[in-house]
């Protein structure tokens, strides 16, 4: 299996409390939860309440790990020389994408576009967390169906609340975990249908949640898009539950579904077999 979400967390500050995960952590944990790679991804925002997870950080734990870790690159898209710094990390460092996408800026502002750009010059997937304040767009998705539509080469991996409550077409912009059942035609699943470049990953309570809250609905879902979603977790903690891990054992999978889902879509989209 490969992870396509994972973090360490480093030594905070007192505003940011939250468990230190090594990286000889998580790779106990992998060998505890039968995943064989994982990509860390770091968040190198502000605005994230996480704390900060360098780039740097990541690269230095896939040294130490190279046959088992797989690094992902950011730069908040505020930063000065902002395309230079995504290029350097890309090709001079072997970063395979660009993500945790996490501040506080719509999906289609103006600095995200540049990323996209660089991206697809570069052919990095970019995965991002849409929330309430993080990677905004309003109910039903119209600018992330902007985006798709403006970036046709640059692969997006969805993830977080208002990307995973927008599986249902009564998805409010509120976020959260609904419990109620799916009502169909939601924007989420429309756009996986619709766009060659759109990916979703199954990661977190928001991918766990919308997996779960219906699970009739959940059974046609997977049969639609299961070539397009991707196994994760979005570990954070030694202590995480990781739902989503027993879900992949125990969901009634075909062997090629299963395949895809855990690891092969990923191959495909980060180039790893190349």
């Amino acid at each position: 299996m490969i992870d396509v979400h994972a973090h360490l967390t480093f030594p905070t500050r007192p505003d940011h409390p939250r468990p230190q995960l090594t990286a000889e952590q998580l790779v106990a944990r992998m060998d505890q939860e039968g995943i064989d790679q994982a990509v860390l991804l770091p968040m190198e925002s502000p605005d994230t309440d996480a704390g900060p997870m360098r780039t740097e950080d990541i690269l230095e734990a896939v040294r130490r790990f190279p046959a088992r870790l797989i690094p992902f690159l950011h730069v908040d898209p505020r930063v000065r020389a902002l395309e230079e710094q995504i290029e350097y990390l890309a090709t001079g460092q072997g970063c395979k994408g660009y993500g945790e996408m996490l501040d506080s800026l719509w999906i289609d502002d103006p600095l995200h576009k540049r990323v996209y750009a660089k991206c697809t010059e570069l052919g990095l997937p970019v995965l991002f967390d849409m929330n309430v304040g993080s990677c905004m767009d309003e109910p039903g998705l119209p600018r992330m169906e902007t985006v798709l539509q403006e970036f046709p080469d640059c692969i997006f991996i969805g993830h977080g609340p208002c990307w995973w409550t927008n599986i249902s077409a009564d998805a409010d912009g509120t976020g959260g975990y609904p419990q109620r059942p799916v009502v169909p035609g939601g924007a989420t699943e429309r756009l996986l249908g619709e766009y060659d470049n759109m990916y979703a990953d199954l990661s977190a309570g928001s991918g766990y949640n919308a997996l779960t809250r219906d699970p009739e609905f959940t059974r046609s879902f997977i049969e639609r898009h299961w070539r397009k979603l991707m196994f994760g977790t979005d570990i954070v903690r030694p202590t995480d539950a990781l739902e989503i891990v027993q879900w992949m054992h125990e969901f009634p999978f075909s062997t090629e579904q299963y395949q895809a889902i855990a690891e092969g879509t990923a191959r495909r989209v980060l180039g790893l077999d190349e």
